[in-house]
């Protein structure tokens, strides 16, 4: 049921096909938001678009240079704007997961440049539409999906962890940077969760002892509603998720 309660927000996500992307473009959308998604692969786009016709599908992908630009534009003029970016495509590095030593250097230079060098590089170019939102008073908000194995060294998870720790010390610089711009940058854990990349990392987790992507979409939800509030000078709301400026 629609709520309204985002309504008209413009949010771009990444990594909008699948898993927590695809989530959080049926949460916000149900929440009166204005969404465009990107992701890889046409065919999941139009898969997406099919059951998702308020949203706005781009294929790119975010690991590459030469699709960021495009994306953003895209973005822009899909949405008008923009207030908030989430950041959410992700790459695991090696599958099966490996031991550092065992990693190739080609795995981690892929798990860097989806986890980090895309985002900032999406970020980058996106910045001036930010920064106009800003000057609508319409808070804008850069979010990047990370994990606790950015702070956890779990072993054979090194490619992807690296990656996500660099991610958030990434995010906590753009929020000091972008500050006096009225932007604001948050990293967020959203917490383990029953996804087609988890099942490729761990394929014999438990998948009842998984968070539920809907779940941490609407977790994701709360916490941009709640921004906004606090922004508005209403009363916050604390959300479940680990959060890291």
């Amino acid at each position: 049921m629609t709520d309204h309660s985002l309504k008209d927000l413009r949010v771009a996500i990444t990594g909008g096909t699948s898993g927590l992307g695809r989530g959080l473009v049926l949460e916000l959308l149900d929440r009166g938001a204005r969404v465009a998604f990107v992701a890889r692969h046409r065919d999941e786009v139009e898969r997406t678009m099919l059951d998702c016709p308020a949203a706005h599908g781009i294929v790119g992908d975010v690991s590459q240079k030469e699709d960021i630009h495009p994306i953003a534009i895209q973005i822009v003029g899909a949405l008008d704007g923009l207030d908030v970016l989430v950041n959410n495509a992700s790459s695991l590095g090696p599958v099966p997961l490996v031991p550092l030593a065992d990693t190739d250097c080609e795995d981690l230079e892929a798990a860097l440049a989806t986890n980090v060098v895309g985002p900032f590089r999406l970020t980058k170019a996106l910045l001036g539409a930010l920064a106009a939102s800003a000057r609508e008073a319409r808070a804008p908000l850069i979010l990047n999906i990370s994990s606790d194995a950015a702070e956890t060294p779990y072993p054979n998870w090194g490619a992807y962890g690296v990656s996500k720790a660099a991610l958030r010390h990434l995010t906590r610089i753009w929020r000091e940077e972008l500050v006096g711009l009225g932007i604001d940058a948050v990293a967020v854990d959203p917490g383990d969760m029953d996804t087609p990349m988890h099942a490729l990392a761990v394929p014999d987790a438990d998948r009842d002892a998984l968070k539920r992507p809907a779940d941490a979409a609407v977790e994701i939800a709360e916490l941009i509603e709640a921004r906004l509030r606090a922004t508005a000078g209403a009363p916050d709301r604390a959300a479940s998720l680990a959060v890291s400026p």
